[in-house]
Order: C-alpha cells, then sequence, then structure tokens
C-alpha cells in the first residue's frame, strides 16, 4: 500500500474512533411499567397415592391400577386435562437393615379453568387418592392476550412521559434511541395449607377460589430531545455585547 492511501486508511480509523467516543448529549433515560390485577383462571391439581408391599412388582401392580381408575374417572370430565406424574418405586428397611419391603408413589396432575369440574372430579379421586397441592395461575392464552393489551398502556405511558420530559426541558420533541419491553411478570395470590388440608378432608366436591394475580409489563428506554439550532426562530439566543 502506498503512503497516501496508508495515511488515508490511518486518518479514516481515527475519525471513525472518535466519532465512536463522541459524547452523547441531550439524552434521558427512563422507565414506566403497566400493572393489571387479573383473575386466576386455571387450576393446576396434584393428586398422590402411596402404597407398600413385600415385592417391586405388586406396588408397582397397585400403583398402576389406581393410576388406571383415577385416569378412567378423569376422562368423564372433558373440561379436565389429567396426565401421569411422577411414579417412584424404593426399598424398606427395618432397624437391621433388612430389607422389609417396598413402598411405591404415584401422581396424576390435573389442569382446568372449570374450577367446579375439577372440585367435583378430586372428590371422586380422594376415595382412593390424596390431595397433595392445588395452586391457581393465569392461563398461559389470557396471560398473552392481558400482557399485548398491558404492552399497548406501557407503550402510550412512555409516550407521555417522553412528551413530559422534552417539554419541560424546553424541548421541540424527541427522537427514540432505545426502547426495551419485558415482563415483570405476575404474582398468584397462594392457597393456605389449613385451607388446602379442609378441602382434602371434605366429603362434598370442594369449592375453589382462584384469587388473582397482579402482571406487569415494564417499559424502560432511552430518548434524545430535540432542540432547534441556534439562532432559529423563536429561540432566545443571549447576547455576548
Amino acid at each position: 500500500m502506498s503512503r497516501p492511501l496508508l495515511l488515508a486508511a490511518l486518518l479514516l480509523l481515527a475519525s471513525t474512533a472518535y466519532a465512536a467516543e463522541e459524547p452523547q448529549y441531550n439524552r434521558v433515560d427512563f422507565s414506566t411499567e403497566a400493572v393489571r390485577e387479573v383473575d386466576n383462571d386455571l387450576l393446576l391439581a396434584q393428586m398422590s397415592v402411596e402404597v407398600s408391599d413385600r415385592t417391586p412388582a405388586q406396588v408397582t401392580q397397585l400403583l398402576n391400577t389406581t393410576l388406571n381408575e383415577a385416569l378412567k374417572k378423569a376422562a368423564a370430565f372433558p373440561a379436565v386435562k389429567a396426565s401421569s406424574g411422577n411414579h417412584t418405586t424404593y426399598p424398606i428397611y427395618d432397624e437391621d437393615n433388612r430389607l422389609d419391603g417396598w413402598r411405591g408413589n404415584a401422581q396424576i396432575r390435573l389442569e382446568s379453568r372449570d374450577f367446579k369440574a375439577a372440585g367435583e372430579l378430586i372428590s371422586q379421586l380422594q376415595e382412593s387418592m390424596q390431595l397433595a397441592g392445588v395452586s391457581f395461575t393465569v392461563a398461559p392464552e389470557s396471560r398473552r392476550k392481558l400482557e399485548g393489551e398491558l404492552i399497548g398502556e406501557g407503550l402510550a405511558a412512555f409516550g407521555q412521559r417522553a412528551e413530559f420530559v422534552s417539554s419541560t426541558l424546553s424541548g421541540n420533541g424527541y427522537k427514540l434511541v432505545h426502547l426495551n419491553i419485558s415482563n415483570g411478570g405476575y404474582h398468584p395470590q397462594p392457597i393456605l395449607d389449613n385451607m388446602l388440608a379442609m378441602k382434602a378432608e371434605a366429603v362434598s366436591a370442594p369449592e375453589f377460589s382462584g384469587g388473582d394475580s397482579e402482571l406487569t409489563v415494564q417499559i424502560s428506554g432511552t430518548i434524545e430531545i430535540i432542540y432547534p439550532p441556534k439562532g432559529a426562530t423563536g429561540e432566545r439566543v443571549l447576547s455576548t455585547d
């Protein structure tokens, strides 16, 4: 490479580095959020069964029989989705550390937006299984719809805040430099342990109340405030006299 070309390349690199390091002015970082209280419309429950016997094969047979009967009952409730859960078998030892039998545990998971149907099924399953846990949340399809609405609200709030910041700082509008949309999460209402125990022992079908959750969407970003050039009409220029 000739010296003139080499010199031009070095000057170009130097000017690019200088431009990259040049500080940015009139930029403001801030964030807004949109929050909404929503009803939990999805019930999640776990039913479990535990059996013991002298052989692991018999334990497995007892578990499979109970699970098959439970899934057969669940099939009569189309509004409730039932699926097999954890299935474990392990040995039992006596005080002298000798094999004394086998124990097994199995679960099925229930999922439904129809709380009444889920309660009726749980009541039937409690004849052979125990209610191991219940939780409530917002169904994925409901959450996606609500988050879309919250994003619109959050963006509108961000735009209003940007206009306010620009006008307060005597700007003529703003340019959007960077924008980030994040899901702030949701906080479901927990079910109390004593309430769960009471429902598990109930003879009649339990009546569940899902409570509510708080959904949040956060909007954060950077704006650059636009100022008219010096000496433009409407701008007061300080005199140096």
